[in-house]
C-alpha cells in the first residue's frame, strides 16, 4: 500500500503522478493546436519536465496519444452522472451531448493519427464505446422516462450521428458543429411522450 511506503518513496510516486498529469495536459493542448506531431521538447517544456521524463512515461509517441485520448474519453464519460445529478434529465442529456461535441471538435489531429493503423491504438475504439455507450444510455433512458425525449433512440447511433455532424466541412463557420448538434437534440424532443 502507498501509505506503508517510506516518505521518500511516496514523494517520488506523487512527483511521478504530477509529472504524468502535466505531460498529458501539455500534450493535449499542443495536440489540439498543432496535431500529434508536436515536438517532444515542446511538450516537455510546457509540462515543466525534461524530455527524459517524457520518454520514461511514454516511450513511444503512440503511447502518449493513447494516454491523452483515453483520459479525455474518461473525463467526458464521467461528466454524465455529474450532469444527471445537477440537471433535469433532458437538460443533462443536452449538456452532455454538448460536452461530447467539444470532445470531438478538439480531436481532429488525434483522429488523423488513429487512422494510421498503429497497433497501440487498437484498444481505443473499444474503450470509446465501453465508456460512452453506457454514459449516453443512462442519460437517454432518464430523459425518455421523464418524457423529455423520444424513447426509440439508440445510444450508439446517436454517438455516431453526433460524430458525423462534427466532421469538418470546408467553408463552414466556427461553431457549426454545435449548432447542428443542437438541432439534433431538438429532433430528439420531437415525438417525446410527456410524463403525466
Amino acid at each position: 500500500m502507498a501509505e506503508d511506503a517510506p516518505p521518500a518513496q511516496r514523494r517520488r510516486r506523487a512527483d511521478a503522478q504530477r509529472n504524468g498529469d502535466a505531460l498529458l495536459e501539455a500534450a493535449k493542448a499542443l495536440f489540439a493546436t498543432g496535431g500529434v506531431d508536436a515536438p517532444a521538447k515542446e511538450i516537455a517544456d510546457r509540462a515543466g519536465v525534461g524530455v527524459g521524463t517524457l520518454y520514461r512515461h511514454y516511450p513511444q509517441r503512440a503511447d502518449l496519444v493513447v494516454a491523452v485520448l483515453a483520459r479525455e474519453i474518461d473525463a467526458c464519460a464521467d461528466a454524465a452522472p455529474a450532469l444527471a445529478a445537477e440537471h433535469a434529465p433532458g437538460e443533462a442529456l443536452a449538456r452532455w451531448l454538448g460536452r461530447y461535441t467539444e470532445f470531438l471538435a478538439t480531436k481532429d489531429g488525434l483522429a488523423t493519427a488513429l487512422r494510421k493503423g498503429e497497433p497501440a491504438f487498437d484498444g481505443l475504439a473499444e474503450h470509446f464505446w465501453q465508456r460512452f455507450g453506457p454514459a449516453l444510455a443512462s442519460l437517454l433512458a432518464a430523459a425518455a422516462e421523464s418524457g423529455e425525449v423520444r424513447a426509440d433512440v439508440d445510444p450508439r447511433e446517436l454517438l455516431s450521428a453526433v460524430a458525423s455532424l462534427c466532421l469538418p466541412v470546408p467553408g463552414s463557420a466556427a461553431g457549426s458543429s454545435r449548432r447542428m448538434v443542437a438541432l439534433l437534440v431538438d429532433g430528439l424532443r420531437c415525438g417525446a411522450r410527456r410524463a403525466p
